[in-house]
């Protein structure tokens, strides 16, 4: 059975105010995740901002390039590889195409593409992986953010 695709459209609140929050919801459920960015600096970007994101919480991850990484709840990386921590939940951001190795998708819960609706080419982007992953027969579902930073599904 293929994985739930969620399509996560940006609107109210930047990445960095929502996936720190979407991965504490993974690990409260006992999910492992794995977030791959579209490219290196941005992959650091967030690994140093998921260290002080919140005074209040602590969300245990690393990169996936360093030892032990198949310890870590959550794995970053630009790179499309296998995660090592067995990520039931993998989160596709900044550019990052979940249809560029679909091999990537094989044994999750669910993959998550989180695109910036105020950025044209990645609404763009975002349209050409709802179709691609639809015609490779991939469930997926659309995402809106509401006023006060929640989810509402609308596909």
């Amino acid at each position: 059975m293929p994985a739930d695709i969620f399509f996560y459209h940006l609107q109210m609140q930047p990445l960095e105010g929502t996936l720190p929050l979407l991965l504490e919801k993974c690990v409260e459920k006992g999910w492992s995740a794995f977030v791959q960015t579209g490219s290196h600096e941005r992959a650091t970007a967030l690994d140093n901002h998921l260290w002080t994101w919140r005074e209040d919480s602590f969300l245990a991850h690393g990169m996936a390039s360093m030892a032990h990484a198949g310890r870590q709840p959550v794995l970053i990386a630009s790179e499309g590889i296998n995660a090592e921590n067995g990520a039931a939940v993998r989160f596709f951001v900044d550019g990052a195409k979940p249809e560029s190795d679909l091999t990537l998708l094989e044994g999750l819960e669910r993959a998550i593409l989180m695109f910036d609706g105020n950025d044209q080419e990645a609404l763009q982007a975002a349209r050409q992986s709802w179709r691609a992953l639809k015609e490779a027969g991939f469930p997926v579902t659309y995402w809106q953010q509401s006023e006060r930073g929640g989810w509402q599904k609308k596909a």
